[in-house]
């Protein structure tokens, strides 16, 4: 599938050795060359390969804008004309059966694709269609215990000589070619498509498109790609044209899938039938650089005359071979580019999905998710944004409510720091993929802080005279288990009684404002004190003992005694007494 070069079958003259050799390598390179799936299905579906400009629409390009070359010998043909639509299942290397290692290959992707997308509804059959026509059943199952392949199955070098020119893409791991690609493994990926579509199905560590079970793993989410439904005949035949656009590998396969719905058994792994002029036989080449004759042409007749008819020549090749056109080549494209964010599916949180902290401090851990595609692989370089939704005051570092994360090589994205305010509470943190509905929702809790224990700091007699104010200064300090207490709310209340400590109607108050009010709320500072300056309570009119309560949440509680005492009344002058003339009566100076 790496190149679509001719879809018409012709025949001619050329040697059959030249014409199997030819169509051969011209099936081999139809490999997967195709970009992941878009993030929505409005363009239709985008996947075929290179020397492309345009993906095809979905619903056009049914017949494919590129040739393309097979043969179908007799005995290659599920659909014999006069056979029996009921075949038997039958025993032996026969075209029906298929190698064990390949068969559980093929069941077991559909299984697994069933389980996460049961919508696309993926039959195995169809993967043993594409498995048969791109490899033989991964040359009649020649696979070891694991399942790869026991020398790697290559495509022709994609290098434009009778084929598009693919330069190399992974410097030659997969196809051992480090100037040009070649299709790989028994369901024939590019490089380059592999390293987006390839899976590691047999769970050993590595994705390798030569293991039947990688590459039909693969093969099947590939199939899948774009919401495709496969019961239907549309999304079936988009799925295969995805594969290769040519009517005739449409039908070629088709017919393999009917074929195997209608019977097939499992048999010994390296019996299987190969099919004839496969590009993955042994010492299988390039075209010959030679260019191709095509066919003669007749002239059109002169209005009047006849044309002769001429003698038929017996045909030198062997029954089933076609001769090929002069094979065009496309020059390289670039194919169309998915970003990183159309290759995700789903947003999976991964730490801190419930965040908790207390008023004004930083809430433990950050929000944190992952971006992943449809077979669970991480996307990297995806923008991902947080934001906080809901009544709160809390924000991420830098005092903003939404910030935008890309992901990591690993696919992760973490939030900033995220510092609650004063305000308690339930709120959210919503992460969605930039331009997607996709989101994942992290619950986060603002409570109060808390302190068991609070105590008064000095000894100092608080005492004021009515209509003065408190001139000593009053420290208290909160604890909670023994650690300081900061920023904890403090209510502070004027009361006359420890046993029945309501707010007192009169006596010391504080002002807020112009207002006397007798209890107000404070708050610890970050060494966990609360002081009361100087002038800060005001002793009243009334005189008398009063209590200043202090609690905070978490059970923390003090009284602090205040006295109020009426101002001292100064004594009177006497009076001097009036003498026996009426004049005040001097008093006698003392005597010497």
């Amino acid at each position: 599938m790496a190149a679509h070069i001719g879809h018409r079958l012709r025949k001619g003259a050329t040697s059959g050795v030249v014409v199997a050799a030819a169509v051969a390598a011209l099936a081999a390179s139809q490999a997967p060359e195709v970009v992941p799936p878009p993030t929505d299905n409005t363009g239709g579906d985008r996947a075929i390969g290179a020397g492309e400009t345009t993906p095809p629409s979905g619903d056009g390009s049914a017949t494919g804008d590129s040739p393309y070359f097979t043969e179908l010998p007799p005995l290659n043909t599920p659909n014999k004309p006069g056979a029996s639509t009921n075949l038997p299942v039958i025993t032996g290397p026969a075209e029906a059966g298929i190698p064990a290692s390949v068969l559980a290959a093929y069941k077991r992707a559909e299984q697994s694709i069933r389980s996460t997308n049961a919508g696309c509804n993926l039959p195995w059959q169809l993967l043993a269609g594409i498995g048969k026509v791109e490899s033989g059943q991964a040359r009649g199952g020649r696979v070891d215990a694991n399942g790869t392949t026991l020398s790697p199955i290559l495509g022709p070098v994609l290098n434009g000589v009778g084929f598009a020119d693919i330069s190399d893409t992974d410097d030659g791991a997969y196809d051992g070619d480090k100037v040009h690609d070649r299709a790989v493994g028994p369901m024939q990926f590019i490089p380059s498509t592999w390293a987006t579509w390839g899976q590691d199905a047999n769970s050993d560590g590595k994705k390798d498109p030569n293991n039947i079970y990688d590459a039909a793993q693969a093969a099947g989410l590939y199939l899948c790609a774009n919401d495709r439904n496969l019961a239907l005949k549309a999304d079936l035949d988009r799925a295969i044209l995805s594969y290769n656009r040519s009517t005739e590998y449409l039908n070629l396969v088709m017919s393999w899938v009917t074929y195997y719905q209608r019977g097939t058994h499992q048999i010994p792994d390296g019996t299987g039938v190969l099919p004839v002029d496969r590009s993955d036989d042994p010492g299988r080449g390039n075209l010959p650089t030679g260019p191709f004759s095509p066919a003669p042409t007749t002239p059109a007749p002169t209005p009047g005359t006849s044309t002769p008819t001429p003698k038929p020549t017996p045909s030198k090749t062997r029954p089933g071979t076609v001769t090929p056109p002069t094979v065009p080549t496309k020059p390289p494209v670039t194919p169309p580019v998915v970003t990183p964010a159309g290759k995700v599916t789903r947003l999976s949180i991964v730490a801190n999905g419930k965040l908790t902290t207390t008023t004004g401090s930083d809430f433990t851990g950050a929000p944190r998710v992952a971006a992943l595609d449809a077979t669970g692989a991480p996307v990297a370089g995806v923008a991902v944004r947080f934001e906080i939704a809901g009544t709160t005051d809390s924000r991420f570092a830098g005092g903003t409510t939404s910030v935008t994360v890309t992901t990591s090589s690993s696919g992760l994205a973490t939030a900033p720091a995220l510092r609650a305010g004063d305000r308690t509470g339930t709120f959210t943190v919503r992460a969605t993929v930039v331009g997607r509905a996709l989101a994942a929702d992290f619950a986060a809790t603002v409570t109060e802080r808390l302190a068991d224990t609070l105590a008064r700091v000095g000894e100092e007699a608080l005492t004021a005279v009515t209509g003065a104010d408190f001139a000593q200064k009053i420290q208290v300090k909160a604890t909670d288990k023994g650690a300081l207490a900061p920023g904890v709310r403090v209510t502070a209340m004027i009361v006359t009684s420890k046993t029945d400590p309501q707010e007192s109607a009169e006596g010391p108050y504080f002002k807020q404002g112009d207002k006397v009010v007798r209890t107000v709320t404070l708050t610890t500072g970050v060494d966990g004190l609360l002081t009361l300056d100087a002038g800060t309570l005001f002793a009243g009119d009334k005189a008398g003992p009063f209590f200043l309560r202090l609690t905070t949440p978490g059970g923390g509680s003090v009284f602090v005694d205040l006295t109020v005492t009426a101002p001292a009344t100064p004594e009177p002058t006497p009076e001097p007494t009036p003498s026996a003339t009426g004049s005040p009566e001097a008093t006698p100076s003392p005597t010497a």
